[in-house]
């Protein structure tokens, strides 16, 4: 890392004012040399403790060899050892105030045993690594994710694809490396413009599917090293792929090794327990209110970017950082200053993260997986918003897979659960998902969501995905339903790539690789999310044929796309729709067509718009609309 490296003054004060955003390059351990030996510096804060030593291979775990010096009131604790090498096993051997000894993993680790190990394990991200993503980095600072496509696929890493296993010990996961290639392949292939990837910070637990980290700056090594990963995201911009990570600073797991009672007293969580609790979930909760935690939050959320060239981040649980009742009875929480339930530093904290992360990294993203009615959560910090980028639409998912799984007779009365949202779409700026959350639990996958038998099912889901890929918003898909996988998620094995056997299942991810092609190539179905004129219905009101009809506007007015959607299985073989214009209407998009499953083999490609009113509208066409069928038309 460098010569006779020393946590100084400046950096103790930068760090105390909680705007030290390298400070992962001074805390933690670092390969350098001193006095002309070589070996690793060690740093870590740690207010109340006692002494800390530094305990591992190259000393037998003795907690005596090699105590840390301590020569500031903030608790800071630093060391060079000579001889320690790259891929030695260590922790930090901890006297408690009260003489316990805790043997805790470092909170800025760069890497880990493999679990069920947990010590932390030395490795040089200052080594040089070949970076060949210049082109996609100069590319990102022009990146607008409220004017760009943005289509996320999103991955779990160790259940995406998985080689045979050979034992417990051995589970098959891919290779950060091998990952890359395959995965590559598969989303240029079905048209994904990014990668969302679950739980690549350190975690213990497998079924914690990463939500509960343990090793903020690592890179699980469930997959591979450091540099593995470096190359894994080096790959995806080679082949124009973003890499989005999910990313957790709502709270933390309370292992033993981990970062709950770090220094044997509340030093990341707050020391309230109706604060620094989640009642709901096991885990500890950051507090935000300490300078030096919200320091390793912001500096972490720069290091995946600076460090790994990152894309944005998706921040879990925003809803549970803000409200001070979040998950808590009457009398488990404490109000704020003013008697309310929000949590005043939560919100201070989410204001700093961005306005740094987007200030000085232009074109990344910051996506809020936020389930309330929080205003502004995509406003601008000094006009009194969160200042994140995009933000989750769970109302609009909530409603749409409410009326997708009901029977189609009951459809017509409920048919303003799929045009509610459209009411709020602009309210701020929204990415439309259907994540891993809505397929496991018993919820069922997205295809065993949908009414009837057989064909019906996938029938239903393809003019689902339709109204998705029309409707203002970015999009998220979880892996394997873009293909129907029939069984609900588990982390525990690989998707069910074998369906793609069957005729059924290719002829839907045909249809959603169309679907992903068409909304790259029309800039109607992106470009005006942000804007309310992008969208105008044409018959948001046929409830009794549960049928759909709007148009997307282009911001040239150029290549407007058409949607009308069938909900029932009864066809309207001269089904009118009312249009804006008299022009010629171009299908760009059937349903029915053979490779996606359908029968219909010569289709009328351009329909005339004639003098006939229709939906309130001066001009018309017909067209046969098939059973669940889904029409586009280009004008």
């Amino acid at each position: 890392m460098g010569t006779n490296m020393k946590v100084t003054e400046l950096d103790r004060y930068l760090f105390g004012q909680g705007t030290h955003y390298e400070i992962y390059k001074l805390f933690g351990a670092h390969p350098g040399t001193q006095r002309k030996k070589e070996g690793v510096f060690f740093a870590v804060w740690a207010p109340r403790a006692k002494s800390v030593s530094v305990v591992g291979d190259f000393n037998g775990w003795n907690p005596e060899a090699d105590e840390m010096k301590c020569d500031n009131d903030m608790g800071i604790y630093q060391l060079f050892i000579p001889g320690v090498k790259n891929g030695d096993l260590y922790k930090y051997c901890i006297t408690t105030y009260d003489d316990r000894l805790l043997y805790k993993a470092d909170p800025y680790g760069n890497y880990a045993e493999m679990r069920p190990g947990n010590a932390s394990r030395v490795t040089d991200l200052a080594k040089p690594f070949k970076w060949g993503d210049a082109a996609w980095l100069k590319k990102r600072l022009e990146f607008d994710p409220g004017k760009d496509a943005m289509s996320i696929y999103e991955v779990h890493p160790g259940s995406w694809k998985r080689h045979p296993s050979h034992g417990e010990d051995d589970p098959g996961f891919y290779n950060y490396r091998e990952l890359a290639h395959a995965l590559a392949g598969y989303v240029k292939e079905m048209g994904y413009t990014h990668v969302e990837l679950m739980g690549i910070a350190e975690h213990p637990f497998d079924g914690s599917w990463g939500y509960q980290v343990s090793g903020y700056y690592a890179p699980t090594s469930r997959y591979g090293t450091p540099e593995d990963f470096r190359y894994f995201v080096n790959y995806m911009h080679k082949n124009k792929i973003g890499v989005i990570l999910d990313w957790v600073p709502a709270h933390f797991p309370k292992d033993a090794h981990g970062l709950a009672d770090f220094d044997g007293t509340p030093t990341y969580e707050y020391a309230d327990p109706r604060k620094g609790e989640h009642p709901d979930w096991g885990t500890k909760v950051f507090d935000y209110g300490k300078n030096e935690v919200k320091n390793f939050l912001i500096a972490n959320a720069l290091f995946w970017i600076e460090e790994f060239h990152i894309d944005g981040l998706r921040v879990d649980a925003v809803a549970s950082m803000l409200y001070l009742d979040y998950g808590r009875e009457a009398g488990q929480w404490v109000p704020n200053k003013y008697g309310e339930n929000k949590n005043l530093e939560a919100i201070e904290f989410f204001k700093h993260l961005n306005s740094v992360v987007l200030g000085k990294h232009k074109g990344t993203v910051m996506i809020a997986e936020e389930s309330t009615a929080w205003p502004k959560v995509t406003g601008k910090p000094e006009d009194g918003g969160l200042g994140f980028s995009l933000k989750w639409n769970m109302g609009w998912m909530h409603d749409f897979l409410e009326y997708m799984k009901l029977d189609p007779y009951f459809r017509q009365y409920n048919h303003y659960k799929m045009t509610f949202s459209t009411t709020y779409a602009y309210s701020e700026n929204y990415v439309l998902v259907l994540s891993h959350d809505e397929v496991v639990h018993l919820k069922c996958s997205m295809i065993n969501k949908m009414p009837g038998l057989g064909q019906d099912k996938f029938e239903n889901l393809k003019a689902g995905y339709s109204y998705m890929i029309g409707h203002p918003g970015k999009k998220l898909l979880f892996m394997g339903q873009d293909f129907g996988q029939y069984q609900e998620w588990s982390e525990a094995r690989e998707l069910d790539w074998f369906l793609l056997g069957e005729e059924c299942h290719r002829n839907l991810q045909n249809y959603v690789k169309e679907l992903l092609k068409m909304y790259k190539k029309y800039p109607a179905l992106y470009a005006n999310d942000q804007n309310p004129q992008g969208l105008e219905w044409i018959n948001a009101d046929d409830a009794a044929r549960s049928i759909y009809s709007f148009v997307r506007w282009s911001p040239t007015g150029r290549n407007n796309l058409l949607f009308v959607i069938n909900y029932t299985p009864v066809a309207r073989d001269d089904y009118r729709v009312g249009v804006p214009k008299k022009k010629q209407y171009k299908l760009i998009l059937n349903s029915k067509e053979p490779e996606f499953g359908g029968d219909v083999h010569k289709e009328q490609l351009v329909y005339k718009a004639a003098k006939k009113e229709c939906d309130g509208r001066p001009f018309s066409f017909a067209y046969p609309l098939p059973a669940y069928g889904v029409a586009v038309f280009q004008f």
